[in-house]
């Protein structure tokens, strides 16, 4: 699979690289997709604004990969409205695409060649390209710029597909699961490695199976499901207030049970004054607030459940219990659930 996707040819003006802009970065109203009788996108509404790392999330199947490769222009759509820079990708030319990058998962291609000799190969494609040697140094690789690629570490690698993706000084860079496999350290290094690149002005959008990336990342998020965006927010503040109300739970004859409220420590009162021990202690008592990992389970639902095009993504057992019809004082009603071994 090829990392990046330049134009065929060198755009014919230098005036044509870049444009000033004018607009979001990317405008999607009811983009539909259908494979035979699978609905693969099914509706979904998308603002990216310039300058902002968006990220999209959600399972294997949900629609996620078609709906990017639409806003990339390598696949067409059946029903909706889509611009990308001011413009329709399926027929935008190659002075558009010469505005954007494209990081895909992964890359085999063109192993013999150093670091330094691809980084330059790529950057002939474009009108006015960034120094190639700048860019070896902006993505860390500049010691390994002799380097033939088939001899670079996965985070190398990485690097280098991102060196390839933003030599052609894109507007708008997309990154198809960038950390897939990296080390803690490598990630991290790689996130800083983005972050410096929307300080340079470049709109990100990035699809990711790894929650807490897109909590370091992205300014805002779509978790799309079953070909729909189930929420669009701020990572912290996906699924909305109630979605993060605390959870108290505690074991009461022998069953685990739980509330959600927004008063955890009044609750927790009443539940120690019935019953507390002689220690003051009430069995199993836990109190936490969910997680953006809760969070998205909730909105996703059961990933079992989707029509799914590949393996279903691994997802930890844990979750917020699903929250019962509400209380006056806020609370919800008690919910019981299966003692644990």
């Amino acid at each position: 699979m090829t990392t990046t996707r330049p134009p065929t040819r060198r755009t014919s003006a230098r005036t044509t690289a870049r444009t000033t802009p004018d607009g979001p970065a990317v405008e999607v109203r009811g983009l539909r997709k259908r494979y035979g009788t699978k609905q693969a996108v099914d509706g979904i509404d998308l603002r990216v604004e310039r300058g902002e790392i968006f990220a999209v999330l959600g399972p294997n199947g949900a629609g996620k990969t078609t709906t990017v490769e639409i806003l990339e222009g390598f696949r067409r759509r059946d029903e909706g409205e889509v611009r990308v820079l001011g413009e329709d990708p399926q027929t935008a030319g190659r002075a558009w695409r010469a505005r954007i990058g494209v990081v895909l998962q992964d890359s085999r291609d063109q192993a013999e060649l150093t670091v330094a000799e691809l980084v330059r190969h790529f950057a002939t494609f474009y009108a006015d390209p960034r120094d190639p040697d700048e860019v070896i140094d902006a993505v860390g690789l500049r010691e390994k710029a002799r380097t033939r690629t088939r001899q670079l570490s996965g985070g190398q690698r990485r690097r280098l597909d991102v060196a390839l993706g933003i030599v052609g000084r894109p507007e708008l860079l997309f990154l198809d699961e960038p950390t897939t496999g990296f080390d803690p350290q490598a990630r991290r290094a790689f996130w800083a490695l983005v972050r410096s690149l929307r300080e340079d002005g470049t709109t990100i959008l990035l699809t990711t199976h790894y929650l807490d990336e897109a909590a370091h990342l992205a300014d805002r998020a779509a978790v799309v499901r079953a070909g729909q965006v189930v929420a669009l927010d701020a990572p912290d503040l996906l699924g909305g207030p109630a979605a993060r109300r605390p959870v108290v739970r505690w074991l009461e004859d022998g069953a685990w049970r739980s509330e959600r409220t927004d008063s955890p420590t009044a609750l927790v009162a009443r539940v120690a004054s019935r019953l507390g021990r002689p220690d003051g202690e009430v069995p199993g008592l836990e109190v936490a607030r969910p997680s953006l990992e809760d969070v998205y389970l909730e909105l996703i639902g059961d990933p079992a459940a989707l029509p799914a095009d590949g393996p279903a993504d691994p997802v930890p057992p844990t979750r917020a219990p699903a929250e019962a019809p509400g209380t006056p004082d806020g609370t919800s009603a008690v919910v019981a659930e299966e003692a644990r071994p």
